[in-house]
């Protein structure tokens, strides 16, 4: 497991007031981490945070982070978009900020990974029609082995979260869950 990565993506207290309980997922997510540490892994923890600069940099044609621009959300020093304390980053975990859906986009997480022989991703967090759907396509262009934990991702729209575990996502990468994680 010394070439796998678990990133847990979106794991702030504003994007998981999106679901009407996290305490479930947080708690998998937690064991997940655990268990990717445990075996020599990798935990990233890739939250969406703008500073000023960000925010004017994001163009109103932008669908997805225009209006968070426009209303001056997640600014990078505001709590709720922190790291959940509960999957706060520990020693020897990577942390970084985005601006953008993929955890992968202008953050500099696929040199650090790489950096660390890391050829294996297990993407985790919200949302699964957001972050982790575009880290996925992302990952997959850039030749990792993926991995989606069902029962670690989370969205706000049922429908669209069952639609991309029926039948996107299982064309690009592997699905297991949290519990299975140690034996990935």
């Amino acid at each position: 497991m010394k070439h796998t990565a678990l990133l847990l993506l979106d794991c702030q207290p504003a994007v998981l007031a999106t679901l009407p309980d996290p305490a479930p997922l947080l708690a998998r997510l937690e064991r997940a981490a655990a268990d990717v540490r445990a075996e020599g892994g990798t935990v990233a923890h890739v939250r969406t945070a703008f500073t000023e600069s960000d925010w004017a940099a994001v163009p109103a044609t932008n669908q997805v982070f225009a209006a968070v621009a426009r209303h001056r959300v997640l600014h990078h020093d505001d709590p709720d978009a922190a790291f959940h304390p509960q999957l706060a980053p520990l020693e020897g975990d990577l942390a970084v900020r985005k601006t953008r859906l993929s955890a992968l986009s202008g953050t500099g997480l696929d040199q650090r990974l790489r950096a660390r022989a890391v050829d294996t991703l297990i993407l985790a967090g919200l949302s699964t029609g957001g972050a982790v759907l575009a880290t996925a396509l992302d990952a997959a262009d850039r030749d990792y082995r993926l991995r989606v934990l069902p029962d670690g991702v989370a969205d706000p729209d049922p429908h669209l979260h069952e639609l991309l575990l029926g039948q996107v996502l299982p064309a690009r990468a592997e699905l297991l869950n949290c519990s299975s994680v140690k034996a990935g």
